[in-house]
């Protein structure tokens, strides 16, 4: 056991340097939500009355710019795990004596915490939108990044062993990541949408991890109540239920990843 909880520290501990170590790169991935925050944010706030989505709409978009801000570090795990198979690192990581599922999960917690680190940055700016620097309400939206980091993780890698090769992985995210943002509910609510978007945003794991950013904020923010997102059978699930959905997820998703990664290859 000690053995597999080093290689787990090892492999966080390479992420972690590489994000200490690429400072531009983790620069520009903030770049773009930080935009979507107050230039788009900013812009629609002047147009779209704050009766229509109960909070201002900047204090609206800050959730979904939250998980903008962790899904590219948790779906890059999965396209530097298809790099790393490419270039011949993977095969020196497999002649280590632990389990190919130890190499996974470390793989996986250390994309996650690189995602959660990378969505604390961004948390900086919660009083920027209006929302208190409250402790209790830092500590909750972060450890839902975390959950929604862990999940996302746990699918890119999932798909990263299912499909192998890079060209169908970049493909496969390019046509479904942006439809899937949008249909998170960060941008705008989701009862505006057509009844079969609202059933494909209620199995969008990107709009649970929103979902709970949102509502964790209503619980310690009582007059920033938003318009209403995910609905299963026309009523919203309590907030424990759509956590334990997004944790299902994700450990599921890296269930099925260890299954195909232990196959010899």
């Amino acid at each position: 056991m000690r053995r597999e909880l080093r290689a787990v520290h090892a492999l966080v501990h390479r992420d972690l340097l590489r994000l200490s170590c690429q400072h531009t790169h983790t620069a520009l991935m903030l770049i773009q939500p930080v935009l979507y925050l107050f230039v788009l944010g900013g812009g629609l706030a002047a147009l779209i009355p704050e009766s229509r989505l109960g909070v201002g709409y900047q204090a609206y978009l800050f959730p979904g710019m939250l998980m903008m801000t962790v899904q590219t570090p948790a779906i890059m795990v999965g396209i530097r795990l298809i790099t790393d198979r490419q270039s011949g690192y993977l095969r020196e990581l497999l002649m280590a004596p632990v389990r190919r599922s130890t190499l996974l999960l470390g793989n996986c917690a250390g994309g996650t915490l690189v995602a959660a680190v990378q969505g604390a940055v961004l948390l900086a700016l919660a009083g920027a939108v209006g929302l208190p620097y409250d402790p209790v309400l830092l500590a909750l939206l972060l450890a839902g990044m975390v959950l929604a980091s862990f999940t996302i993780t746990a699918l890119s890698l999932a798909l990263a062993v299912t499909l192998g090769r890079p060209e169908v992985f970049h493909m496969l995210l390019g046509l479904v990541m942006m439809p899937l943002l949008f249909l998170s509910g960060g941008f705008f609510p989701l009862h505006a949408l057509p009844s079969w978007a609202q059933t494909l945003a209620a199995v969008n794991p990107l709009a649970y991890g929103v979902d709970l950013l949102r509502r964790s904020i209503e619980l310690r923010v009582p007059d920033h109540v938003a318009a209403t997102g995910i609905a299963w059978f026309g009523r919203q699930p309590p907030l424990p239920l759509e956590a334990a959905a997004l944790l299902v997820t994700g450990a599921v998703a890296l269930l099925w990843a260890a299954h195909r990664f232990g196959r010899p290859e």
